[in-house]
């Protein structure tokens, strides 16, 4: 079955979206008629982001190169939306990266706070200039990308955890802060999933595959398009009464390991 979504007229900021499922997201909420402020690093694949979109749909399309690790950027990229397109009608905060891999004592202070600079801080300061925006225009949609790995641990990618419980929190509490001005925020929470990410975690595709497949009760990863379709029900009127949530989309994989 397709699901059909209508974003016509809708301003959808998407941070983390040249790669992965930021990527497929922007590509599908370009087709369902939304204009479209995307950011990331790589000014290479930002371009081709934008080429895609503008081949593909009749949205509008700008993109910035952005560290959310930086804030006067991340306040930057949000003013920028807002001067295009008069407004944002969702944010989508999802960069991320997976950091080392590797047993806790063998991890320095720098890889953790490189971590959680980005999984964790980029999101908090997604959050903080998107929320009074949002206020200010009477209403709007956050989504944070979390993490399977948000409700559940995994053995040498503690510090990864860590970042994806800190979002999930996030998330939690800044949605009981704004549920009675008409913005609703909510994570996913994204199981393995074919991305630069996932590969990168693990070494490499088939490494990831070899190491996890068989750890998915519906014995396949995921394609980021399912995900996207994930983050696009929960921007539209059909989720209007979700907020504070992470949805585990994972093959089933939280069902035995919770």
């Amino acid at each position: 079955m397709n699901v059909i979504y209508d974003f016509t007229g809708k301003t959808v900021l998407i941070i983390g979206g040249t790669t992965g499922i930021g990527r497929a997201t922007a590509l599908a909420f370009a087709k369902a008629g939304a204009n479209l402020v995307v950011a990331g690093i790589g000014a290479t694949q930002g371009e081709s982001l934008v080429a895609e979109v503008t081949n593909s749909s009749q949205a509008q399309i700008e993109f910035a190169e952005v560290d959310v690790r930086v804030e006067a950027q991340v306040k930057a990229l949000v003013e920028r939306a807002v001067a295009r397109f008069g407004g944002i009608d969702v944010a989508f905060n999802n960069a991320g990266v997976p950091g080392k891999t590797a047993p806790i004592q063998d991890l320095e202070e720098s890889d953790f706070d490189y971590i959680l600079d980005i999984n964790l801080k980029g999101i908090f300061f997604g959050l903080k200039y998107q929320v009074p925006q949002m206020l200010a225009q009477g209403g709007g949609v956050i989504v944070n990308t979390a993490s399977l790995f948000g409700v559940m641990g995994y053995a040498t990618t503690a510090t990864y955890c860590a970042s994806k419980w800190g979002v999930i929190g996030l998330t939690n509490s800044v949605a009981l802060e704004v549920a009675k001005s008409n913005i609703r925020v909510n994570a996913i929470a994204p199981g393995s999933t074919m991305t630069p990410l996932l590969s990168g975690m693990f070494g490499g595709e088939q490494t990831a595959r070899d190491k996890v497949t068989h750890l998915i009760p519906m014995g396949r990863i995921a394609d980021p398009k399912e995900i996207a379709q994930l983050v696009l029900f929960l921007s539209s009127d059909a989720a209007s009464y979700i907020t504070g949530q992470a949805v585990v989309v994972d093959g089933g994989g939280f069902v035995p390991g919770g």
